[in-house]
């Protein structure tokens, strides 16, 4: 278990209904209606909300070890990232594959890079171990 020398932030959601309910972040910046996957309905779901934070993060993850490695990332990176929502004897689970597009930049130093980010991302930590995850370097 980590052990903080400092918080940088928290996120506060209240969140009412489950699946089929809303979410509001405290800050009133995120305030979305939920809807369970292929059911009908206009809301997101919680595999949506984790592959839009977890590519962003990774993403912010590369540029900073870009950043460290003196690497210049190519304005066009992007990372699509899905989040299978499954289940294995009878237990709910997740999987990842998250798809990373570095263009124009050396194979070798793409691979360092994602590497890198894989064990530096908040995200990667988290899921580390509990998700089976898959990072194709596109």
């Amino acid at each position: 278990m980590i052990q903080f020398e400092k918080v940088l932030y928290t996120g506060r959601t209240h969140t009412s209904g489950g699946r089929d309910g809303t979410s509001r972040s405290s800050d009133g910046r995120l305030d979305i209606r939920l809807s369970s996957p292929g059911a009908p309905g206009s809301g997101t779901n919680p595999e949506q909300l984790l592959a839009a934070g977890w590519s962003a993060c990774f993403v912010s993850a590369l540029k900073t070890e870009a950043g460290r490695m003196k690497v210049t990332l190519p304005a066009d990176l992007v990372l699509d990232a899905e989040i299978d929502l499954g289940t294995n004897l009878g237990a709910y689970g997740l999987a990842a594959r998250l798809y990373v597009s570095l263009p124009g930049l050396d194979l070798k130093a793409a691979q360092t890079l994602v590497d890198a980010a894989h064990q530096t991302c908040p995200f990667s930590k988290a899921t580390r171990g509990n998700v089976d995850v898959t990072i194709n370097l596109l």
